[in-house]
């Protein structure tokens, strides 16, 4: 007959099997990973932690990138082969610094910790994260100057400081060659434009104090650029004509800033111009409005108000064909009529022509609701002489 085993024998093997089970389906996060982590969360203040959100559930006493996640780091991180690849936090009001330990997390793509309460510098040492490709810092409290360092983040596609209290000039970004995306809008930005990355998709740097001209060498090779938004600064001088001519550009908004003068070229005959809206309203742009706005072939939207134009409104932009369905031209000091163009076709233009020196200005369109200025006004405006008819 066949000896039984013994009971506590069978017990004993089962318990190896669950635990070598066990081992085996933890995972062990990269000890710098977790040493950072833990810095992370250290630098947050406790009490801006509510119980419900994705930094409460990081609890060290598990492994940060364990599975399955049922109670522990549940979100806030995410990770492959045992390292951390993204860190994008919830909206909670989180309160405390960025620890510079954050560059041991040399495997992280995305630091997302928009919409929140951070405060301090940006650590230089966030230039050691070699394959970081999506940096934002959005809607937060941080200050100081961008760090230089900053130009070594090779990798970097998305770059997102908006609505902070970022002060000094920007560095000069030109190495980021992948970068596509800056938005460093709403900060405390002085000085002028460097030499922006080759690549950029879009720039934002709206509401800052940014001061002189734009000078193509800001914008050297930059052919897939298509939004500039660089209103409510301090730029000054004269957009060249060379700017709107710049191959894939879409969008255009330089509105409340100090800009004296614009030169608008028309585009070639063979030219793929993409442009479809420019505001330059709240300058102290004066003379003429060109007329070669009219000769974009998909320039939609064009907002000239609150500027010192004078004369009548060129006839181009109500010629047949013309793209044109905003027009904005108020607050300036235009005379003559405007072009009956701009009245026909079912009232196809939207805008406003009012504030002006305007005669004949048909009282049933929507262009002309806003009233024109005292004549008296007008008569100082051009000394005195007649106004012009059209």
């Amino acid at each position: 007959m066949r000896k039984s085993t013994p009971p506590t024998i069978t017990i004993t093997a089962t318990l190896l099997l669950l635990l070598a089970a066990a081992s085996c389906s933890l995972s062990t996060t990269f000890p710098a990973d977790t040493a950072a982590l833990r810095a992370f969360k250290s630098t947050v203040k406790s009490t801006s932690i509510p119980p419900t959100s994705c930094l409460a559930t990081w609890n060290f006493s598990a492994d940060p990138c364990a599975a399955p996640r049922i109670t522990h780091f549940t979100c806030g991180v995410t990770c492959a082969a045992n390292r951390v690849v993204q860190i994008t936090l919830d909206s909670q009001g989180y309160s405390g610094t960025l620890t510079p330990l954050v560059s041991q997390l040399t495997q992280l793509i995305t630091l997302d910790i928009g919409d929140n309460d951070f405060h301090g510098p940006i650590p230089p040492s966030i230039s050691s994260l070699p394959n970081l490709r999506n940096l934002i810092l959005r809607v937060n409290s941080f200050s100081g100057n961008l760090p230089p360092s900053i130009a070594a983040l090779k990798s970097l596609q998305t770059l997102d400081l908006s609505r902070n209290s970022i002060s000094g000039s920007l560095p000069d970004l030109n190495s980021l060659t992948a970068l596509t995306r800056l938005d460093l809008s709403y900060n405390k930005l002085t000085g002028s434009l460097p030499r922006l990355p080759p690549n950029l998709n879009e720039l934002a740097l709206k509401a800052n104090s940014l001061s002189g001209t734009l000078t193509r060498g800001s914008f050297t090779g930059l052919t897939r650029l298509m939004v500039v938004e660089l209103s409510e600064n301090s730029l000054a001088g004269t957009i060249e004509s060379w700017f709107f001519l710049l191959p894939s550009l879409q969008q255009v908004d330089l509105a409340k800033n100090s800009i004296a003068a614009i030169a608008v070229a028309k585009p070639a005959a063979n030219s793929n111009s993409e442009l479809v809206a420019v505001d330059l309203s709240y300058n102290k742009l004066e003379g003429l409005l060109p007329a070669s706005f009219a000769d974009y072939p998909f320039l939609r939207s064009l907002t000239l108000s609150y500027n010192k134009f004078r004369g009548p409104i060129p006839w181009q932009y109500s010629k047949k064909g013309s793209s044109l369905r905003r027009l904005y031209l108020d607050g300036n000091y235009l005379n003559g009529s405007p072009p009956q163009g701009l009245f026909s076709g079912g009232g196809q233009v939207y805008g406003s022509l009012g504030d002006n020196c305007l005669q004949s200005c048909p009282a049933a369109s929507e262009l002309c609701l806003k009233s024109q200025k005292p004549a008296s006004i007008c008569q100082q405006a051009y000394g005195g002489k007649p106004k012009h008819k059209s």
